[in-house]
């Protein structure tokens, strides 16, 4: 089962990515309508998450408004946490995504045209001038994704987080929703190329307001959202020990 689910898997990975990523690329120079390549991106994550045999179970949504647009705060332990959020936010978003994946032939030219913001985590300058731009969007009623862990736990647990992602939200003054997936890092596992199919849960927690904080309060708000986080994590995706003793600079 598992080799049979792999092979779908890359399969559609590669025939979904090619033609929903023309689609999207089409479909935004004709009309200019962002939210109908969006869609496109719903049914390339379900069309992938069939193929893998994997279930999503969301829980939460009753914490969210449909109308307002928020900052979501994901961890992050393997790929298949795209294709969840994709499945599971019934509001239309933006990615903040590290900017190799644009250099991916198809999907990083659909990525961009569809208005999904790069952030180069290697040149600090660069990366602050893509969190000014992404505040600036929620604060026109575009929600963001952001993976506060900057990169993808290789074990499933909960790792520190960057301040870039919460120096966005403190900028746009908009809310922060604290997201936690469970299960994503046992489907497909960092450094394995194999599928094993599963079910991953993905929580939404109470959005955080962000309202009069300031840059320096930066390091409260990244202490609150990793709590709620890690509240609604399984124990096996928990960090033995936790706290605010390690800030990161990026």
């Amino acid at each position: 089962m598992v080799f049979f689910r792999t092979a779908l898997f890359y399969i559609t990975l590669v025939l979904a990515t090619t033609i929903l990523g023309i689609l999207a690329l089409i479909t935004i120079a004709l009309t200019k309508k962002h939210w109908i390549a969006h869609s496109y991106g719903r049914l390339w994550s379900w069309l992938i998450l069939k193929a893998s045999g994997v279930k999503v179970k969301v829980e939460g949504l009753e914490n969210l408004n449909p109308d307002k647009a928020y900052i979501f705060a994901a961890n992050h332990a393997s790929q298949f946490d795209i294709f969840a959020l994709y499945l599971s936010i019934p509001i239309e978003f933006k990615w903040l995504a590290k900017i190799e994946l644009f250099r991916i032939p198809i999907l990083g030219h659909a990525m961009k045209a569809i208005g999904y913001i790069p952030i180069d985590r290697t040149n600090r300058k660069a990366a602050f001038k893509s969190i000014d731009r992404a505040a600036e969007e929620v604060k026109r009623g575009k929600s963001i994704i952001i993976f506060p862990e900057g990169t993808r736990s290789k074990d499933g647990i909960l790792q520190e987080f960057k301040k870039g992602g919460f120096i966005l939200a403190i900028k746009s003054q908009q809310p922060i929703v604290p997201v936690s997936i469970e299960g994503s890092h046992k489907i497909l596992r960092k450094h394995d190329w194999k599928i094993y199919p599963g079910e991953i849960v993905v929580r939404f927690g109470k959005p955080v307001t962000t309202r009069g904080l300031k840059v320096k309060d930066r390091y409260k708000l990244i202490e609150r959202l990793r709590e709620e986080i890690m509240r609604n994590l399984p124990d096996d995706q928990k960090p033995v020990r936790h706290g605010s003793s390690q800030h990161e600079t990026e």
